[in-house]
């Protein structure tokens, strides 16, 4: 996944907490930032302060549904399709957000 528009954008000292693929995009959850991208573009890049809101729904018989909506309107809210073998490291992801969002309310 080198080069990856969404690895590209972190700083040298940035520290990957959670690297997922989440049907065509990565989800990846650093100590500073959540970013999402496919190999063409960098979708949402926001820190951990500024989610408004994210949703995992899961459904028979069709690919989950995560949904990402950030505190700030200029921030595009991101709608991701997830397979059944990516469930875990979505989950793996929410927990680390999670947390996160809790410390800092």
């Amino acid at each position: 996944m080198d080069g990856h528009p969404v690895l590209r954008s972190l700083e040298p000292d940035e520290e990957i907490h959670v690297e997922v693929p989440a049907g065509d995009n990565v989800v990846i959850v650093t100590n500073r930032r959540l970013a999402i991208g496919s190999a063409e573009r960098l979708a949402l890049d926001v820190s951990i302060d500024n989610l408004r809101r994210i949703q995992f729904d899961i459904e028979r018989d069709r690919p989950a549904t995560l949904v990402v909506v950030p505190q700030t309107p200029s921030d595009e809210p991101q709608l991701l399709a997830v397979g059944p073998s990516e469930y875990e490291g979505v989950a793996r992801a929410l927990v680390v957000i999670g947390q996160r969002l809790a410390a800092v309310g």
